[in-house]
């Protein structure tokens, strides 16, 4: 178990370092979806921790898997993808208006305008 949360740790901290140190948007964007994988697998994980069967009531079952963690998660990749959707929205958009997808660029060019 402590080697999958390292690889969790490890593909958050990527994540996070996409965000934070890299100049085009695209990156970010990638940046972010691996934040936002990392963040599922986690509660996956620990979810799966609870219980192993099935949340179907019978008499024999003893170590149900409790269904709210799993229901939040799908909704959290569903929110993951929208996000994402509209961040590439936005970053073509922002290609059309100034020609660069780095940040830098982005941010000079739009000075010069106003």
């Amino acid at each position: 178990m402590i080697i999958e949360r390292i690889l969790i740790a490890l593909l958050f901290l990527s994540g996070f370092s996409a965000i934070v140190g890299m100049r085009n948007i695209i990156k970010k964007i990638f940046g972010l979806n691996l934040l936002n994988a990392s963040v599922v697998l986690l509660f996956i994980l620990e979810g799966s921790r609870i219980g192993n069967q099935a949340p179907i009531l019978d008499a024999d079952i003893t170590n149900m898997v409790d269904p709210i963690p799993q229901a939040l998660m799908l909704t959290a990749i569903v929110i993951g993808v929208c996000v994402s959707a509209l961040s590439l929205a936005l970053a073509v958009r922002l290609y059309r208006a100034t020609g660069s997808l780095d940040i830098q660029v982005i941010t000079e060019r739009l000075q010069r305008e106003h």
